[in-house]
């Protein structure tokens, strides 16, 4: 009868799994076993389990291929492989296989880091091996004092013999290490107050080798035949255990001992891996850079080009991003995938802020998000739009901020940045030539060779493109051999028998030339007549831009894209780029495009740039995609802490009128985003000019009503910005007055904008200085933001989807402008009953009107009243999903001055700097 109590691996097992989460990857087929016990371990205490299950034959260089996308995976906490792979690889390729695995999921404890900080006294280990931990369990849980003792260790893998001994070592054992080189090994294991067995020989170890009371550890895993087994073997360890159990005063069974626990201690590391990764992912913070402010204040670009950008993959891992979900363009800006949204869709959003008027709109979003980051440590993004060409060559200039707040590098932020623009432009450019190609087509075949042409035969046979079926089904023709339709069905699925004067489908540049505003195309011998007058807009005014700006994934953006109208037909109906066939195209020509672009700001906060709809013609917001993304990134995790919560400040296009009009009745009416509170941004300058100061024109000093105080003109250009108080509150949301401090204005008029905007309605008002002094200038209306939105919103829209076209545009009129009412011309009339005899009436409305008034007449400042708005026509953009009214002269392709900026853009040839660009 045995003497020695049996170390219960199962029990002890139980206790430490109770504790324990596991994400788990990782396997091998012919370790079924193994597996198994793992998944079962897992299962018991309600954890994920994955099995990724590979072919036997697979190379080492596919299991690390799916190693390291498991290692990129924050999902996973823990990633093991079990060994041994195939029987073609190696020791060698075992061994490239575990360093693969990052030290920080190394759950096993495999990797050479791990085994090496193992070894040295010096060091710990990310992760203990969990055999080798699970053995050093087992001895404590009997008692034992192993300080002092003498241990014998049979083996010296790098699995367990080594790892055991170093532990073994580091808890002040007198250690010696067998293998099956030593010589005596008989002599050595009667030394042994504690015996750990791992040499793979079964039944090695004999009773009569034993030192009287010690404690035995069998790590053996060995299979003999058994012929009462229904496998036909027997499961035994190291030690004979009948013989060894009489002497030994502790002894682990076979099975039963050292497995439970080293699945347990396997549960115990990926809990360990999953607690430190979330603390990593939870602790990263903004690294800030360091301003170098001149008193006095240099030009844009000198400020910009003095300042060295971290590299974007920095910022990207700063703020939370995993290597596989940002693609670099160059070393300072990136794109960012949209599997982003997904790995964080568990998290609570942060606060959104959108910043809707007056001048130094995009220099007060910049500052503000640099206030957050930078010196409050919040996490904060600024979510602005790509500049176009238009206004970059033109005269208002860039859209990165300016002063010590912008977004850098600032050259490549206000030109090409990665293209965005020039996919829209190509995009649209592609429907209008297939939209005149297929009028042109019609115009001159006969129904039978058009549609021969359409659906042509090859190889013998004729099938319809995938695209096709999806007019076919509007057309209610179920029919999918093109042979079997019939001559009428041929010719309604043929002609879309466009009229060309329902045209409302321009080309576009995205340069501002007045030129194009109106040509006629089509005046070539080859085109044998078929000429029509169209015209040019520019391209950040395009429904594909709007589509962009709008759209909520890849699928949306395909479905968004088909559905633009082009037209009407003859017969009434509306006639998309679907129909036209170009829709699919489209999409791939902007699958890139609809990646949100990562920059950063002069102090090293992120900056999300994505899409560039205009605010006075589009519905001028930075992209819905860049919003949310910024939302999950500033978001909080269960467990964090208040002062986790971060900001998305995100850009809309001139005042409370337009950009945010547009933003709470359109973006939020499409995203379901609900804004915390608004930051309006006014200027002593710009309420001088609406309290009758006089005229600014670019390239003119301004009047001294401008540069010095006059508290009179400014006082009655306050009635302005109150109306944009005003028109916020209507939306339900909170009110922050961001001052923006110009170096002439007085420290009276500036207490004066204060107290009215207070006065006014607005929840908080605050002079910001952060054009002279960067983030820290907008310190206290960072404050002030995060003090106000505490509260919860209380968003609303303004009107209901049901309310007729002519009823939106007429309540935007009343409540936003102050219009005794609208009219519309007799084309605006037609147009509006088209729109909804095709069912868009349900669509809110996108005013196309001037930024210099709240009227439709630029002339009419401060708050003008007993004034009507004109309706020059309708437009309808299916795809982005609104209708645009165009406003009194309102055009769509803006012009250039007599002296336009690009007079001053050029190169340093000897650095290839760009210089003169603001």
């Amino acid at each position: 009868m045995s003497s020695a109590k049996i170390i219960d691996g199962t029990a002890l097992a139980k206790s430490v799994r109770d504790e324990l989460v596991i994400i788990q990857a990782g396997a091998r087929p012919d370790s079924v076993v193994y597996v198994r016990m793992k998944a079962k371990a897992a299962e018991e205490v309600g954890i994920r389990f994955k099995h990724i299950n590979l072919p036997e034959e697979a190379t080492v260089e596919e299991v690390v291929e799916v190693v390291q996308k498991l290692n990129n995976d924050s999902s996973v906490s823990g990633v093991l492989v079990q060994l041994p792979l195939g029987p073609h690889v190696g020791a060698e390729g075992e061994r490239t296989v575990t360093e693969a695995v990052s030290p920080e999921k190394d759950v096993d404890g495999f990797h050479a880091y791990n085994i090496g900080h193992l070894s040295s006294k010096a060091s710990q280990p990310l992760f203990v091996p969990c055999t080798p931990a699970g053995v050093i369990k087992l001895l404590e849980s009997t008692g034992v004092q192993i300080a002092g003792s003498s241990a014998v260790v049979l083996g010296r893998s790098d699995i367990v013999g080594s790892p055991v001994a170093a532990l073994l070592r580091s808890k002040d054992a007198t250690v010696t290490q067998c293998h099956s080189r030593t010589r005596n090994i008989e002599e050595i294991v009667k030394t042994a107050d504690i015996l750990v067995s791992a040499i793979g020989k079964p039944s090695f170890v004999q009773g009569s080798w034993i030192k009287p009371g010690a404690v035995v550890i069998d790590v053996g895993t060995n299979y003999i035949p058994d012929a009462t087994k229904k496998s036909g073997q027997r499961l035994v360890g190291d030690v004979d255990f009948e013989s060894t159990a009489a002497v030994a005063s502790h002894i682990t069974p076979v099975p039963g001992g050292v497995g439970p626990m080293t699945v347990a201690l396997l549960m115990t590391n990926t809990l360990k891996a999953a607690e430190r990764i979330w603390e990593q992912a939870r602790s990263l913070r903004i690294k800030p850079l360091k301003l170098d402010i001149k008193e006095k204040v240099p030009s844009d670009i000198e400020i910009a080009m003095a300042q060295t950008p971290k590299a974007v993959t920095q910022l990207a891992h700063e703020i939370g991003l995993l290597p596989d979900e940002v693609e670099s363009y160059g070393k300072y800006k990136a794109k960012v995938e949209l599997s982003v949204l997904d790995r964080l869709a568990h998290r609570k959003d942060g606060n959104i802020t959108p910043t809707p008027l007056g001048e130094g709109k995009s220099t007060t979003t910049i500052g503000l998000a640099q206030a957050l980051g930078a010196h409050l440590g919040r996490p904060a993004f600024a979510c602005v739009r790509q500049p176009s060409q238009g206004p970059t060559f033109g005269i208002k200039g860039g859209a990165a901020g300016g002063g010590y707040s912008q977004v850098i590098p600032m050259d490549e932020f206000n030109l090409h940045l990665t293209g965005d623009i020039h996919a829209v432009t190509a995009a649209n450019n592609l429907l209008a030539a297939a939209l005149d190609a297929r009028m042109f087509h019609e115009g001159t075949q006969s129904d039978k060779a058009l549609y021969s042409r359409l659906v042509p035969t090859k190889k013998g046979k004729r099938e319809f493109a995938p695209l096709m079926f999806k007019r076919l089904k509007k057309l209610g023709i179920e029919k999918t051999n093109p042979n079997d339709l019939t001559p009428e069905e041929i010719t309604r699925f043929a002609r879309l028998d466009i009229d060309p004067a329902t045209i409302t489908w321009n080309r576009v540049l995205d340069v501002n030339d007045r030129f194009l505003r109106k040509i006629t195309v089509g005046q070539a011998p080859t085109e044998q007549g078929h000429e029509r007058s169209t015209g040019f807009d520019i391209s950040v005014a395009s429904e594909c831009m709007a589509v962009l700006a709008l759209t909520t994934d890849l699928a949306d953006m395909r479905e968004r894209l088909g559905a633009m109208v082009v037209a009407t037909s003859k017969q009434g109906d509306p006639v998309t780029a679907d129909d036209i066939g170009v829709g699919g195209a489209l999409a791939v020509l902007m699958k890139d495009a609809i990646k949100p672009n990562l920059m950063q700001t002069l102090e090293g906060t992120p900056v999300f740039v994505h899409a560039g709809p205009f605010a006075n013609i589009a519905h001028g917001n930075s992209s819905i995609l860049a919003d949310r993304v910024a939302l999950k990134l500033a978001g909080t995790e269960d467990g964090d802490s208040p002062d986790r919560v971060g900001y998305v400040l995100t850009e809309g296009g001139f005042g409370a009128d337009m950009g945010m009009e547009k933003f709470c009745n359109i973006k939020c009416r499409v995203s379901g985003l609900t804004p915390d509170a608004v930051v309006i941004v006014a200027t002593t300058r710009a309420l001088k000019m609406h309290g009758g100061g006089p005229d600014v024109t670019p390239g003119k000093a301004l009047h001294e009503t401008y540069t010095k105080e006059d508290l009179v003109t400014l006082e009655e250009g306050c009635k302005n910005l109150v109306k944009h108080i005003e028109n916020s509150r209507k939306f339900g949301l909170k009110v922050i007055v961001a001052i923006n401090q110009f170096s002439s204005d007085t420290p009276a008029e500036l207490e004066l904008i204060r107290k009215k905007s207070l006065e006014g309605g607005a929840d908080a008002a605050v002079v910001s200085n952060h054009w002279a002094e960067g983030g820290e200038g907008a310190r206290a209306l960072a404050e002030a933001v995060v003090t106000i939105c505490e509260a919860p919103s209380e968003f609303k829209l303004l009107y209901d989807s049901s309310v007729p076209l002519a009823g939106k545009i007429e309540i935007i009129s009343k409540e936003i402008y102050g219009a005794d009412g609208i009219t519309l011309s007799e084309l605006a009339q037609q147009q509006i009953d088209t729109y909804t005899r095709q069912g868009f009436g349900h669509l809110p409305i996108c005013m196309a009107k001037t930024q210099y008034s709240f009227s439709h007449d630029p002339k009419l400042k401060n708050v003008p009243s007993g004034f009507t708005i004109p309706i020059r026509e309708v437009r309808l953009s299916a795809g982005a999903g609104f209708v645009y009214p165009i406003l009194g002269d309102m055009q769509t392709m803006p012009g250039l001055g007599t002296r336009p900026g690009f007079w001053e853009v050029g190169l340093d040839v000897e650095t290839g700097r760009v210089i003169g660009l603001f």
